[in-house]
């Protein structure tokens, strides 16, 4: 059996604009502005996907995916991330299992974690994990100017298809 393993990292600044909905993990978070970014701004979805990309040696997401390209303006990232794991199978490997840390000072993760566990795990095909991280005041994040996300995921491949 071969096992890979692949780190994904992705950060968003809160956008200025007051109904951009927030969402993190593929579920809508009331209550709570949104994040930039060209596509939904899903920070959890896009740092699983650069692990996804990262362990199968796939490039990353701004490659597949460039933020110079209007057909992924306000992209659904779990649709996106729905194509990376097309494009990691098709190269032989499985997703064994993904963790992710979220690193925010808001909103309070806590209550949303498990139905975006279930949401990513679904795209993935594989157990994933989330939990949420404090910057205790620390740099861009910790003054809570945005939300940051880091990803390991371990994928798996038969010998055979080495």
């Amino acid at each position: 059996m071969r096992l890979r393993v692949g780190n994904g990292f992705d950060v968003h600044r809160f956008s200025e604009d007051p109904a951009r909905p927030m969402v993190l993990g593929g579920v809508v978070v009331p209550d709570t502005v949104g994040l930039h970014g060209h596509s939904d701004a899903d920070v959890v979805a896009h740092a699983v996907a650069e692990a996804l990309l990262g362990a199968a040696g796939l490039g990353d997401l701004g490659q597949l995916f460039p933020d110079t390209d209007d057909r992924w303006a306000g992209a659904d990232s779990l649709e996106l991330l729905a194509e990376v794991v097309a494009r990691v199978r098709a190269e032989g490997w499985s997703v064994a299992n993904v963790d992710c840390s979220v690193i925010a000072e808001r909103p309070r993760l806590a209550p949303h974690v498990q139905q975006m566990q279930q949401r990513l795990g679904a795209v993935v095909g594989a157990p994933v994990t989330v939990k949420g991280r404090r910057a205790e005041g620390l740099g861009a994040v910790g003054r809570a100017e945005g939300i940051a996300c880091t990803s390991s995921a371990l994928l798996t491949g038969d010998e055979a298809s080495a």
